[in-house]
């Protein structure tokens, strides 16, 4: 056939190579560069099968003989040997001509330099946890950044063979747009997020189909991106990123990624500023609540519970000063202010427990800072109790173990809040020294049922064994109150002894008491 009438087949597109494949996909023509330098396809290719030419491609060749004649085929990605262990990536697309069938006409486009094989092999997606765990340390060292979702539709139904070669084409894909390797992260089966230079403009959702169908998969996929700002607080970026996530994990995903994104780094922003602003200024109040002794009603200490000039209650901003790191600096101002309190005229030898959220016991400046703000009255730390809450997790037993020891070597005490709520409960109370342990309200609430009954009483057993005082919270009735001194609990803390006020008053009310409502509205 003259070489002028397959020209007119090959011409579809411009190329760096041309190629013609018979019925058994064999190479009967071919024109231009090599995959190397120096190369002539002319001489390299012809006569061979196409897969021969390929790295790992035998559905390709399958994808090409299916080409309709007339119609031009999308373009697939391929891999096409370049010499000794090395390959070059490419794009190839077919075009069937009536007159030349069953020959297929291809065009060949390379994509960079010939590369190792060993180049190719691409790690494994992080998860979502440890995408966030690295996170800000990208944010911090890079700019002009955004955040990127993709969801791609259509995995679940792929074969296993099919659907491992389409995972690392996908991965591959993800790797190539991501700031690094490590922010790039499979948050489910079928939805990804990585970290990507905002200038890159790349198609990321076309990319994946793309690399799909050189698989010989259909797939389907969205992307989704928003910057992250400039100057932005990495840990103020990061909580955005975790609302974003979350939600991705979530029945039904978000809505719109892009939006809620954006609008979550704001309001972020914000609600960290604000809170700054209120540590600061000291622009927060802390009320008292009385623990009384349950065998005789009378007051032994009293909770300091901060409470902030919202209508809110401060769960929220609690659990975001945690995530932002700002809530070491929330409790030593909460320390401050009940230590003033404590050396007032008139206090007397008035005992306070004062809230540390785990996350203060990360390093060693909480127990620092606390130790200097009572070294001028050695016998202030004797009035002195520190209740560990669960809020955010202890990360470092063994370090928490030593800064806790700190505190009680000076005469201050330790105290497991929220004991029984969580799992680590038995941890603390077994790996931590401690001098009493609280047992949490939903316990004391659930007091009508035998099985939580025991469960108090095995608690109350082992604190026993353990040389620990027991406090119950949440006490709203005498009835449960006889219960759990009938129990082995000593102490006692709720409205029936007392709400938290401005004051601490050491003579309880005899008034009938107000049983609690609504939401908890102090941090503790």
């Amino acid at each position: 056939m003259p070489i002028t009438t397959r020209l007119l087949g090959l011409a579809f597109a411009s190329a760096d190579a041309l190629v013609e494949i018979d019925a058994q996909g064999r190479v009967g023509f071919a024109l231009g560069a090599g995959p190397a330098a120096g190369q002539d396809v002319g001489a390299l290719w012809t006569g061979k099968p196409l897969t021969e030419l390929l790295h790992q491609g035998d559905h390709v060749l399958q994808t090409l003989m299916n080409s309709k004649a007339g119609a031009r085929s999308a373009p697939l990605q391929i891999l096409l040997t370049a010499g000794a262990d090395r390959v070059r990536r490419a794009s190839i697309r077919a075009f069937v001509l009536p007159q030349l069938a069953p020959a297929i006409s291809c065009a060949i486009a390379y994509e960079g330099p010939a590369i190792p094989l060993g180049e190719l092999d691409v790690p494994p997606l992080i998860d979502a946890e440890r995408f966030l765990i690295d996170a800000p340390r990208i944010i911090d060292n890079s700019r002009d950044l955004a955040f990127g979702f993709l969801d791609v539709h259509g995995l679940e139904q792929l074969p296993e063979a099919l659907a491992d070669r389409v995972q690392r084409r996908i991965e591959a894909t993800l790797q190539s747009a991501a700031v690094h390797g490590s922010s790039a992260a499979q948050i489910t089966q079928e939805r990804f997020a990585l970290l990507r230079p905002e200038t890159d403009k790349r198609d990321l959702a076309a990319e994946v189909v793309e690399a799909g169908r050189a698989e010989g998969a259909e797939l389907a996929a969205e992307s989704f991106t928003a910057p992250v700002p400039q100057g932005a607080d990495s840990l103020c970026v990061l909580r955005a990123m975790r609302f974003a996530i979350e939600g991705c994990l979530k029945d039904g995903g978000l809505a719109n990624p892009q939006i809620a994104f954006t609008e979550s780094l704001k309001r972020t922003f914000r609600d960290a500023e604000a809170f700054r602003g209120v540590v600061k200024a000291r622009d927060f109040q802390v009320h008292y609540q009385p623990i009384v002794r349950l065998d005789s009603r009378a007051v032994h200490h009293f909770e300091a519970l901060a409470r902030f000039n919202t209508p809110n209650g401060p769960a929220e901003a609690i659990r975001m000063a945690e995530e932002l790191k700002m809530i070491e600096a929330f409790d030593l101002a909460v320390a401050e202010k009940v230590l003033k309190r404590m050396r007032a005229p008139g206090a007397g030898l008035l005992k306070m427990a004062i809230n540390v959220s785990g996350a203060s016991l990360g390093d060693d400046t909480y127990v620092e800072n606390l130790l200097k703000m009572t070294s001028g009255s050695p016998e202030e730390r004797k009035r002195l109790i520190v209740e560990v809450t669960e809020t955010s997790a202890l990360a470092d037993l063994e370090a928490a173990n030593r800064r806790l020891a700190a505190l009680r070597e000076t005469g201050i005490k330790v105290c497991i809040d929220d004991f029984g709520a969580g799992a680590t409960s038995y941890d603390y109370v077994r790996k931590l020294p401690v001098d009493a342990v609280k047992i949490d309200g939903d316990l004391v609430g659930g007091l009508g049922d035998p099985m939580t009954q025991g469960l108090i009483r095995g608690f109350v057993d082992l604190c026993r064994s353990m040389k620990l005082e027991t406090i119950a919270e949440m006490i709203e009735t005498d009835q449960v109150a006889d219960q759990l001194k009938a129990l082995g609990v000593e102490y006692g803390q709720g409205w029936l002894f007392g709400r938290a006020e401005a004051e601490p008053r050491t003579q309880l009310a005899s008034a009938a008491p107000i049983r609690r409502r609504g939401a908890v509205e102090a941090w503790g």
